[in-house]
């Protein structure tokens, strides 16, 4: 399994780009605080890099800036290279699968508070495998079989 849940900080304004295709993409970085420190010591946080693809790099290019909490889940996404002097070096990357706001937005032209709410979020239209569409809130019990009333059960 290959989940990533992040909670950061944008490092710089997400930039909107597009492939030779012409899909949308952008790539930043999100500082995310470490959770203890030493005693004395400032906490420390770890530097994240980041991918967004289609609609949610877009939605982050329009809704996010410098210095804003974001909530990312995604996948991890490892490569290699080799560079000019022929060291093999390695990539780490988090592919922004859904995102969210976990800080109200900062209204800068009104004055007031502009809230997004912190349960305002985006998902990926990314198409998944396909499986069955059951529903379970119909009540339907037709494939279940009901158990016997016994006292002997152990637990």
């Amino acid at each position: 399994m290959n989940n990533v849940s992040l909670i950061g900080r944008l490092t710089a304004d997400p930039e909107l780009k597009h492939t030779q295709s012409d899909i949308a993409m952008t790539r930043f970085s999100i500082a995310v605080d470490r959770t203890y420190s030493r005693q004395g010591e400032e906490r420390q946080a770890d530097f994240i890099n980041i991918i967004a693809w289609r609609q949610t790099a877009e939605f982050i290019c329009r809704y996010f800036s410098k210095g804003q909490r974001i909530g990312i889940t995604g996948q991890i996404r490892t490569g290699s290279y080799t560079d000019r002097d022929g060291n093999k070096r390695y990539t780490f990357e988090v592919q922004a699968d859904n995102v969210e706001f976990c800080e109200p937005k900062r209204d800068s032209y009104s004055g007031g508070s502009n809230d997004y709410s912190n349960n305002y979020r985006h998902t990926s239209s990314r198409q998944e495998p396909t499986q069955p569409n059951t529903s379970y809130s119909s009540g339907d019990t037709g494939d279940f079989v009901d158990m016997p009333n016994d006292e002997d059960l152990p637990f």
